[in-house]
């Protein structure tokens, strides 16, 4: 059997030759995808021939060149007039370095309208151009390096291999610049061993009676199929007799095209191109099973208000918009038929990101209230091709056996090391290890590497409080508060800090010389004293008639000052108001009154708003009791409870924590002991 990987030479030659043209690396991808993509359609369209002549065969029938090929076009697979009727590829035009530059023009020219479309051929500069190959193939052209291109490319021979073998070809150009190439930021190319997982646990989770008709499998994110066709492969080759059809919708032009072509050599397949999450070019549809990898924070704002705007209802909660995964999650759910089921790729950020309230935490509260999670699956680390962070399989199923139950699977330890690394991919989930999760999420019971929880297990109070600040013998100034009132009003001469002065009767002597108006007084000098001051520190002094006012923060008190005499009031603050009123200009001018500037200082309490998190119950009298004996054991202040938000949280690390065993003291007293007696050993050994 041949290995697709025999190929990698090919792809690094044809990256060599872009790299002595001088073609940016990060621009190896944009160069690469259309001829590999041309190499496809090519390498499916000759085996489709190949098939075509073996049935004949088979059943011992001839028909004439014309009808042939007539046949070949009903297909709808693609069609090109030099490889069915001139018997030319890309390899034998390539022979010819004479007739090169006019055969390959020529060749592209003869494929099928849809085949050229997304190929780019002869795109005009307004046209959606997918691939561009023509754009592409004139500059490599002018850089004299089209005909050695593209022979390298023919010489890669695709016919033997499916899908996800091709996909894993395809993978070796993606991931070779996937950190330099700022086109990829985000995407996550699934590798085969985790398309493995998620579909064993599809087919696991598939009902028997599904089992011998179609399953409609769909892929929101599909990129160039690798995952939506993996998953379809797989399931053919497990499930006998299984029938599937595939649908696919994919934003980025070289990938969408990539699906594309290959959509078309399957049966029964419907790849779309477009942004999901504003343009669901399947509206109507539901599916049996729904798979993704979304990009990975990927901000959402370019399509902000549309989103916002959305009449779907597929959006219950809003995350934030510098990632928009749980979007995406929200959109499969909505794709989901009756009984249906899914699994989803995402990183950390969807467990736990967002505080009680958030959009985030809200999506998986609404997502536990369906009773949609069956499981979180953790993966090891170094799985992907281009990050080597933690990844999560959400298991979604709409036929949960366990309702209310979700099962966490800590799959981090199952996996063995690559011989060698691909990329940041230095692990892969083998088989056994692929049989043994899905057994455990079967089972759906403990055991050392797995848990089962009630869904609320993960929910949790966020409950909001007002302390009453006290000072340093257990006092607050909301004691001297008459019935009634919130403050104690204090009528101001003299406010002084530092280097402020405000002095009441100043402002009656206002010099209009100086600062032009009152009014440009007040906006300009009063006010902008007033924001630098501190109302909790030292200096900070108010004097009336009666008494001097100032906050000390050692004894965290208010203290009144009469005759150098001392009085705490109690902690603390002390609120200073300037207003400015305008003059009056009444018929009865013995009512009237000058423009004035109104100073005035409160000595009110200090307020702190503050929030507890408290484990949840589902039992409300349980859950505010609860929340009560929280506030009894570790509030030691006044408070007056406020809102209580409910929050969604999942912590992988908090779930299956291993403490280290510590050593035992007498171990660590011999080890001291032993590096004692090495170091005196030493000091004897010093010659001075």
């Amino acid at each position: 059997m041949k290995d697709i990987l025999q190929y990698e030479s090919k792809v690094w030659e044809t990256a060599d030759l872009l790299i002595g043209a001088g073609i940016k690396q990060s621009d190896f991808p944009k160069y690469m995808m259309p001829f590999f993509a041309l190499i496809m359609v090519e390498s499916r369209l000759l085996r489709l021939r190949d098939e075509l002549i073996e049935e004949l065969k088979e059943a011992n029938e001839e028909l004439s060149e014309e009808d042939f090929n007539e046949t070949i076009k009903e297909y709808e697979q693609g069609y090109n007039k030099y490889i069915f009727e001139d018997k030319k590829t890309l390899s034998s035009i390539c022979k010819n370095d004479k007739t090169f530059t006019a055969d390959f023009d020529a060749y592209l020219s003869e494929f099928d309208e849809e085949t050229k479309d997304l190929l780019g051929v002869a795109k005009s500069n307004d046209e959606v151009k997918y691939l561009d190959i023509s754009g592409l193939a004139g500059l490599l052209r002018k850089k004299n390096i089209l005909l050695p291109f593209v022979k390298a490319w023919s010489e890669i021979d695709l016919k033997p291999f499916d899908n996800s073998e091709i996909t894993t070809l395809e993978e070796h150009i993606k991931r070779k610049w996937a950190d330099i190439s700022a086109e990829t930021a985000g995407e996550q190319y699934t590798p085969n061993d985790i398309i493995a997982l998620i579909t064993e646990i599809i087919i696991s989770k598939v009902d028997d009676s599904k089992k011998d008709k179609y399953l409609t499998i769909y892929d929101p994110t599909c990129g160039g199929g690798n995952m939506l066709y993996g998953v379809e492969d797989k399931i053919k080759k497990t499930v006998p007799n299984s029938l599937t059809k595939t649908y696919g919708q994919d934003w980025n032009d070289a990938l969408y095209a990539l699906a594309k072509i290959e959509g078309r050599f399957r049966n029964e397949s419907s790849i779309e191109y477009g942004n999901t999450l504003v343009d669901d070019k399947f509206a109507e549809n539901e599916f049996d099973i729904v798979v993704a990898n979304p990009p990975y924070g990927v901000d959402w704002k370019g399509y902000k208000q549309d989103i916002q705007k959305d009449k779907t209802e597929r959006f219950h909660a809003l995350p934030s918009v510098s990632d928009g995964q749980l979007l995406f999650m929200q959109h499969l759910i909505s794709k989901m038929g009756l009984n249906g089921m899914g699994v989803v790729v995402h990183n950390g950020s969807t467990l736990f990101s967002g505080d009680a309230g958030s959009g985030e935490s809200e999506i998986r509260k609404w997502m536990f209230e369906q009773d949609i999670v069956e499981a979180i699956i953790q993966l090891p680390t170094d799985e992907f091709f281009n990050t080597g962070i933690f990844t999560y399989l959400w298991v979604l199923n709409k036929n949960k056996k366990h309702t209310d139950k979700v099962m966490m699977i800590n799959a981090s330890e199952k996996y063995t090391p690559l011989k060698k690394n691909k990329g940041k991919k230095r692990k892969e989930i083998d088989r056994v290890n692929q049989i043994e999760i899905v057994e455990t999420l079967t089972a759906f019971e403990d055991n050392d590497y797995a848990k089962v929880f009630d869904k609320e297990f993960f929910y949790y109070n966020k409950q909001a409080l007002q302390l009453t600040n006290l000072d340093y013998n257990g006092v607050t100034i909301e004691d001297k508060l008459q019935k009634g009132k919130k403050s104690i009003k204090l009528g101001v001469l003299k406010v002084e800090q530092d280097e402020v002065l405000i002095d009441v009767a100043a402002l009656t002597t206002f010099d209009s010389n100086t600062y032009g108006s009152l009014q440009y007084y007040f906006e300009d000098v009063i006010k902008e004293n007033l924001k630098v001051l501190d109302y909790k520190e030292e200096n900070l002094k108010v004097t009336t008639k009666d008494a001097t006012y100032f906050y000390d923060e050692d004894r965290e008190t208010i203290v009144r000052l009469v005759n150098e005499k001392e009085e705490e009031l109690g902690c603390g603050k002390i609120v200073i108001k300037s207003t400015y009123k305008k003059a009056t200009n009444y018929k009865d001018a013995s009512k009237n009154k000058e423009a004035s500037i109104v100073l005035t200082a409160e000595l009110v309490p200090d307020y702190q708003k503050d929030y507890e998190v408290i484990p949840y119950d589902k039992d409300k009298e349980i859950n505010q009791k609860n929340i009560d004996d929280f506030m009894v054991k570790h509030i030691t202040k006044p408070f007056i409870l406020l809102t209580n938000v409910i929050g969604v949280e999942i912590n992988f690390n908090k779930i299956f924590f291993k403490p280290k065993k510590l050593r035992e003291l007498e171990d660590i007293v011999a080890d001291l002991k032993s590096i004692n007696d090495d170091i005196k050993e030493l000091e004897n050994g010093l010659v001075l």
